[in-house]
């Protein structure tokens, strides 16, 4: 499975493409970030965050894209960046078809590290560790999106098998009502 991590912001948006399957060595495809002018207005930094996603999805072809779901912040403003950020990315893939996760921040965390709390130090170090990689990347972004696409590889066998099973169930509980 060849996975694109999206770790959005608006000045900053990570990206990273992994490949493998759960309980096999995996293989770091690319990794970088999508930057924006942080005087440039709204509507162009989101078109500049789009156009960077489109070229990682043209150059990559991922099957699925694993995207930070959003959670609440003190700061709106920041909020709403990331929020705004992550719609273009989820827009980008829907719009070729492509399925779309959602991972908490803390999902990803105890996903690679074994801690929902771990910090970005112990999050860059794991990615290093688990793609083989000389250095952590850099900057902190690059970082959390390739964890979003490890996370989102071990997870996707256990949450398919989930949403089969609570399909079959759904299926048997409307044919026991329709006898």
């Amino acid at each position: 499975m060849r996975v694109l991590g999206v770790d959005p912001g608006l000045t900053r948006c990570g990206v990273g493409v992994v490949e493998g399957v759960a309980g096999r060595p995996l293989t770091m495809i690319g990794v970088g970030v999508v930057r924006t002018p942080v005087d440039a207005d709204l509507g162009h930094r989101l078109l500049a965050v789009e156009q960077g996603i489109e070229q990682w999805l043209d150059e990559h072809r991922p099957e699925c894209v694993a995207v930070e779901r959003v959670f609440s912040q003190h700061n709106v403003r920041t909020v709403m960046g990331t929020a705004q950020a992550s719609a273009v990315a989820m827009l980008c893939a829907a719009r070729r078809g492509i399925p779309v996760a959602l991972h908490t921040p803390s999902e990803v965390k105890a996903a690679v590290t074994g801690s929902g709390r771990a910090d970005k130090a112990q999050v860059g170090a794991m990615v290093t560790r688990l793609l083989r990689l000389a250095a952590p990347p850099k900057p902190a972004d690059a970082a959390d999106a390739l964890a979003l696409a490890i996370c989102h590889i071990w997870r996707a066998p256990a949450q398919n098998r989930l949403q089969q099973a609570v399909a079959r169930q759904a299926a048997h509980a409307t044919k026991g009502r329709t006898a």
